[in-house]
């Protein structure tokens, strides 16, 4: 049994496909893991989310800011919608509503125990160990299988709070735990979510530090793989592993095998004729 992360597909079916296919991915006895942004911007993002739903067993996702954001779209919270948004394989297909129901049933977080690893989209906060990124990221996911999962989408924009308190509660204390798991690149000195500055970390602003490079972060012994990231690219630091290169935009498609300690990249270039965004950074 083999075990590959792969990184932001975000609707480039063909390239998950070519990858699959360098990897020689057999749903029989491999899995791969996929780091969240499944969907949006690519040009077939319900294909994507329809292989997944086929591979259960052998397919393990996260949820990504887009996937949530194509979720918020599908029952009406399109106040934030962005002019490069590509739902529409996904929102005009026949079975929309099959595939919005399982997307909001996939976790934010995900640990294999045996393995030693964890997988999230974006990042996570330093304070939070992995046993308490598990139960955060279950709060979550608990509103979004719910029966009134559509209010979450109402109140889950935007950047406060950046401070976590155990005393937070209600859309705060929610939107606090999704922007970690699902946007967050850099921490402030003092712990803080600094959700704006989105570029490379020799262009950061003063006074923040990559999510992974906190001091005093409590999962730094922990194996983490993680996408959300195209200007940072791919690459191990310490024990984390960084995914996203950029498939979206006609750059690559990563894949990193992470059942064996000698840790094997593997890539596919992408098609830019095939991708409406290529290199529209």
């Amino acid at each position: 049994m083999a075990i590959y992360a792969i990184g932001d597909v975000q609707g480039c079916f063909d390239e998950l496909l070519k990858l699959l296919k360098v990897i020689e991915f057999d749903p029989k006895k491999d899995q791969v893991w996929l780091a969240g942004d499944l969907v949006n911007r690519g040009p077939k993002s319900a294909e994507v989310i329809r292989f997944a739903m086929a591979h259960p067993d052998s397919v393990k996702v996260v949820l990504g800011n887009h996937d949530l954001h194509l979720i918020a779209n599908a029952v009406g919270v399109n106040d934030y919608h962005h002019r490069m948004d590509t739902m529409e394989s996904v929102l005009d297909a026949d079975d929309c509503d099959v595939l919005i129901t399982w997307l909001r049933h996939q976790p934010l977080f995900y640990h294999d125990k045996t393995l030693g690893f964890s997988m999230v989209h974006a990042g996570l906060p330093p304070k939070w160990s992995i046993k308490k990124c598990r139960k955060r990221a279950k709060e979550v996911e608990k509103v979004l299988q719910g029966e009134h999962w559509q209010d979450f989408f109402k109140n889950m924009y935007g950047n406060k709070p950046d401070k976590w308190s155990k005393e937070l509660i209600g859309w705060d204390r929610l939107r606090y735990i999704t922007n970690c798991f699902t946007r967050l690149r850099y921490c402030h000195d003092d712990g803080r979510l600094a959700l704006k500055f989105k570029g490379e970390p020799k262009d950061k602003p003063s006074g923040e530090l990559p999510w992974f490079e906190m001091p005093d972060r409590k999962t730094k012994a922990d194996c983490i793989v993680f996408g959300h990231w195209s200007t940072l690219g791919i690459g191990q630091y310490g024990n984390v592993f960084s995914l996203d290169s950029g498939a979206v935009w006609g750059d690559k498609l990563t894949a990193v095998r992470i059942d064996k300690k000698k840790y094997k990249w593997f890539e596919i270039d992408a098609d830019p004729a095939g991708l409406p965004h290529a290199k529209n950074k």
